[in-house]
């Protein structure tokens, strides 16, 4: 299961969740430094973290982290989400770029060894691999035609609180909101000129609008979109929605009733967000 959307958008904390429910294996912050062997460090995660081998507690300081707070997509605990980045530009032919074509990853892209790794994953620890995959917001056909069976969480939010929380990000992170934040995209030159607000809405937008139009080629039955807001609200009916999508049966909802949309906006700011908002409509 690969979760796209835009920067800011609740991705890190729907990760978060979704890992406590244990229905999935995922990237964590200890798997992540196994990236260039992943199957081997999750064997290694396993002995080190899987219960059925933690004798008299002696590795009992390997625990799942309860703490739902993260910095920047940074989390705390060495079982906590990942965003694993660096297991995915392995397989690039140019690491560096954030921006190509499906064509350009059809032809020069490591898929043979990258499937074999996520599916080595998947057979140690035997449960589906979920994974962020905003690295491939503007590639989603190419990622239905390589990986079998998988399936597309896409994590939306609303976009005064979103463009709200990117720039925010960049004056913590970068020192300056003026400062590009997260991956390049295609339109990045076209929006390069303008203010921040403005530049931010339309790096949302444009994120937003490739996701969309990328999901319109995948199955119904392998595709969900999760409003930030309604999952905060209401985490167990997205749970219900998720098994229901992927036809499980028996799986039982034990985490969070709810979790709280703490940001606040300003009416002046709100005014001018909405407006720079107005501008990508």
């Amino acid at each position: 299961m690969l979760v796209v959307g835009p920067m800011r958008s609740g991705t890190t904390l729907f990760m978060q969740w979704l890992s406590r429910t244990g229905l999935f294996a995922y990237p964590t912050n200890l798997l992540s430094r196994f990236y260039q062997a992943p199957i081997i460090g999750s064997k290694i995660q396993l002995l080190l973290t899987d219960p059925r081998y933690n004798f008299r507690d002696e590795l009992g300081e390997f625990v799942q982290s309860t703490v739902y707070a993260s910095e920047n997509g940074k989390t705390l605990g060495a079982l906590s989400p990942n965003e694993f980045w660096y297991f995915w530009r392995r397989f690039l032919a140019e690491p560096g770029r954030d921006v190509w074509t499906d064509a350009e990853l059809r032809q020069s892209m490591d898929t043979r060894t990258m499937l074999a790794e996520l599916s080595g994953m998947t057979n140690v620890f035997q449960k589906p691999f979920a994974a962020k995959a905003m690295l491939f917001n503007y590639n989603i056909p190419f990622l239905d035609s390589v990986i079998d069976r998988v399936a597309f969480i896409q994590v939306k939010r609303d976009p005064l609180t979103n463009i709200a929380s990117v720039l925010d990000a960049r004056r913590r992170q970068l020192g300056d909101e003026r400062h590009w934040y997260s991956f390049d995209i295609p339109e990045k030159e076209s929006l390069r000129e303008l203010e921040p607000v403005a530049q931010v809405a339309g790096q949302i937008h444009y994120i937003n609008q490739a996701i969309e139009r990328g999901l319109q080629s995948v199955e119904e039955s392998r595709k969900m979109t999760v409003q930030y807001e309604d999952f905060c609200a209401n985490p167990k009916a997205v749970f219900d929605t998720l098994v229901n999508k992927l036809g499980w049966q028996d799986c039982h909802y034990t985490g969070a009733e709810r979790f709280d949309v703490s940001r606040q906006i300003a009416p002046e700011q709100s005014a001018v967000i909405a407006s720079a908002v107005g501008r990508f409509a």
